[in-house]
């Protein structure tokens, strides 16, 4: 019996005994809501008609003979490719991933697992060694053996989902039936299913990276067990189809990710997964990539890496930068390989044992298409400014010398999910070291096991007292020692791209509502040879305190009222600092406040205050000048 018809038959059991028992009409709204969502659920919006048979998740049968050729003539695919099956012979002699949660999560244990079978499926494809199906059928079997995979906690269901809908499909054939029952079982059961429970989908609704992550996990199993259940794979694919919208309008107007550059890698990988899925199966993207700025967010994640390589890390964001197998279906979705300068750099570079790390790596050698990696050059725009709901510009004098100077600043709001109170906030690269630095983001488990209520977005939430979250330990303005505002946004208002010459100006007006009555900063990048920040603020009708700070890994020497040398090694950035009568040159530590805050050994803050008179309006300058080695 289908989900429709069981819901039909509970509705009109329930409905003969409310009419004969004479029930309260709240009994009967009760019992229509139920019935509403299971309704809600199955709502179809395309014929879907899946005959392909198995395997049929991005690499159909009889293609892998096609796709070798691509590796083979080239080295850097080759040494992706060997890089690949070393690592498939290496977990064949690991113990199977256990059922072991850590706080409210198994995703680490999900994870691993989409790493593991992602990889023994792909080289058992290309190599036809039936040693790597049989460990991939092994590490299935445990996990479907599994009490649940903690729908409390979804994510960790839609990657193992994901994980062992990969294994199922891409060995299917190597399969017995009965390990095909058991897997098949656990990936409607403790997958698929547990999603139509309202307590575990409130994902589905969301404008964030669970919507994207959870929406390709179910699907992927959808397709993966269509002919056993027709009806609840089409449900689930329609409703992803509907649903992942949400999180793709996102990316408008101009392609900036709001979560930053590691939920990017997240949810807009999750994304694509979906939609290579989804386009390989059906011949068609159903018009999500007509999404505004979604096909162009391959340019903001490249220009999110400065030029120590290290990435402009807002939000909670970690502090190193890493391969991104979704820029090369990005690149070819837009023809541009350009896109892909960063990757190349990580490829040509990087220690294999990194790379391999990547749970989604093996995609790549999917997504690549024909693209040579001696057909990637650099880019030739040196500047990326673009709106949305976190307004970001990022600007560069070189993407060939690593002593460029990259500077990459952003606007928005704190209300943002993952956000921080980070508003005006920068990081800058020069002479290859990056000067001024953003924690990013501390451990969840790490504030969670202690109580710290982390996920609030109000003014007064508890997540705004942790050291790393706030203003005090960003690259912005601080006034009369409040926090930012919220609900606040601050917009780009006026940006220029000259050669010699980028800058970007932001309003952070409302970031500080009731604390100034304007306030406006712009950063430029001047002459190819300096960095300049100007904050233009006008005050209330009241003396007002202005801290103007930023963090960095130098050691720092305060030299006068207004200048200050930051040192790292043989090199050194000069700070000089102009604009108001009485500024103080200060620094500030960064030793843990609280308990519960992460250690930041090696950094300190550096910076000015200024009182600034009541009905005033005050331009601070600041000059930051790379003075190579000494």
């Amino acid at each position: 019996m289908s989900i429709k018809s069981i819901a039909y038959f509970i509705f009109n059991a329930m409905m003969n005994y409310i009419k004969n028992l004479r029930f309260t009409s709240l009994l009967l709204l009760f019992t229509c809501s139920i019935i509403y969502n299971v309704f809600a659920q199955t709502k179809q919006q395309v014929p879907l008609n899946i005959k392909q048979s198995h395997p049929r998740l991005m690499l159909f049968k009889g293609e892998e003979s096609a796709l070798m050729q691509t590796i083979t003539s080239d080295s850097t695919w080759s040494m992706a490719q060997q890089a690949i099956v070393a690592e498939s012979d290496r977990i064949i002699r690991l113990e199977p991933i256990k059922r072991i949660q850590i706080g409210r999560r198994l995703l680490d244990k999900s994870r691993e697992a989409l790493r593991r079978i992602f990889f023994l499926s792909y080289s058992f494809r290309t190599t036809n060694d039936n040693r790597y199906a049989a460990r991939a059928e092994k590490e299935m079997l445990e996990i479907a053996g599994f009490t649940d995979w903690n729908p409390s906690h979804f994510l960790d269901v839609a990657e193992m989902t994901m994980a062992v809908s990969i294994g199922y499909d891409w060995i299917f054939d190597y399969l017995s039936t009965s390990s095909r029952d058991s897997i098949k079982n656990a990936i409607i059961h403790k997958g698929i299913e547990t999603s139509l429970n309202k307590q575990n989908n409130s994902w589905l609704k969301v404008e964030h990276n669970w919507n994207q992550v959870c929406n390709a996990g179910m699907t992927f199993g959808a397709i993966a067990i269509y002919e056993d259940n027709q009806e609840l794979a089409n449900m689930v694919i329609n409703r992803a189809l509907e649903s992942i919208t949400i999180p793709m309008k996102e990316y408008g107007p101009d392609g900036i990710y709001p979560e930053g550059y590691g939920y990017w890698g997240y949810g807009t990988s999750f994304n694509v997964l979906f939609l290579s899925a989804i386009e390989k199966l059906f011949g068609t993207d159903f018009g999500l990539n007509k999404a505004a700025g979604f096909l162009q967010t391959g340019g903001f994640m490249e220009n999110m890496t400065g030029t120590t390589g290290k990435p402009f890390n807002y939000s909670d964001a970690g502090g190193n930068g890493g391969f991104h197998p979704a820029m090369f279906w990005l690149a070819n979705k837009v023809k541009d390989p350009t896109l892909l300068w960063v990757e190349k750099s990580y490829l040509k570079s990087t220690n294999t044992e990194n790379l391999v790390k990547d749970r989604l790596f093996p995609a790549i050698m999917l997504w690549k298409g024909n693209i040579s990696t001696n057909e990637i050059q650099a880019p030739k725009s040196t500047a990326f400014i673009g709106q949305g709901k976190n307004p970001m510009g990022l600007m560069r004098t070189s993407w060939t010398d690593p002593n460029a100077i990259y500077v990459a600043i952003k606007g928005g709001s704190a209300s943002i999910n993952h956000a921080h109170m980070d508003i005006g906030s920068f990081v800058m690269d020069a002479n290859g070291e990056r000067w001024a630095m953003d924690f990013g983001a501390q451990d969840y488990e790490s504030l969670e096991s202690k109580g710290v209520k982390l996920w609030g977005r109000t003014q007064d939430s508890e997540r705004w007292n942790v050291f790393r979250l706030n203003n005090y330990a960003h690259n912005t303005l601080t006034i009369d020692s409040q926090l930012q505002v919220v609900d606040g946004f601050a917009p780009i208002i006026n940006q220029r791209k000259d050669d010699n010459f980028k800058k970007v100006t932001f309003d952070l007006s409302s970031v500080y509502k009731d604390q100034v009555l304007s306030s406006k900063r712009s950063i430029a990048i001047v002459d190819k040879s300096r960095v300049v920040v100007d904050d233009e603020i006008e005050t209330l009708n009241r003396e007002t305190v202005v801290r103007w700070s930023m963090l960095t890994p130098a050691d720092v020497e305060l030299v006068g009222n207004k200048k200050a040398l930051l040192k790292k090694g043989d090199k050194s950035l000069s700070m000089v600092v102009s604009g108001a009568k009485n500024i103080r040159m200060k620094t500030w530590s960064t030793a843990p406040p609280r308990d519960y805050d992460a250690p930041n050994p090696g950094t300190i803050i550096v910076g000015f205050e200024a009182t600034l008179p009541a009905n005033t309006k005050v331009k601070l300058n600041v000059i930051l000048q790379p003075e190579g080695k000494k």
